[in-house]
């Protein structure tokens, strides 16, 4: 028997692909909201966190706890 048939036989199961829709469009409009409501200079700055934090490295001496103790 194959598992199409499994389903098939049971009731309510109609409902799963149809919730699972629903938790996708819910999620995805909540995303597409999230960003149209964002701020552009919130969004600047996280695209630069990449390019911020190897400049910092190269400016900040590497030092460590371990190090100041001894």
């Amino acid at each position: 028997m194959k598992f199409i048939n499994y389903l098939e036989s049971m009731t309510g199961v109609g409902i799963y692909p149809l919730s699972s829709l629903l938790i996708f469009f819910l999620f995805f409009a909540g995303v597409m909201v999230y960003v149209i409501k964002g701020r552009k200079e919130y969004f600047d700055m996280l695209s630069q966190l990449p390019l911020s934090s190897r400049q910092k490295d190269q400016s900040t001496p590497n030092t460590t706890v371990y190090d100041e103790a001894h």
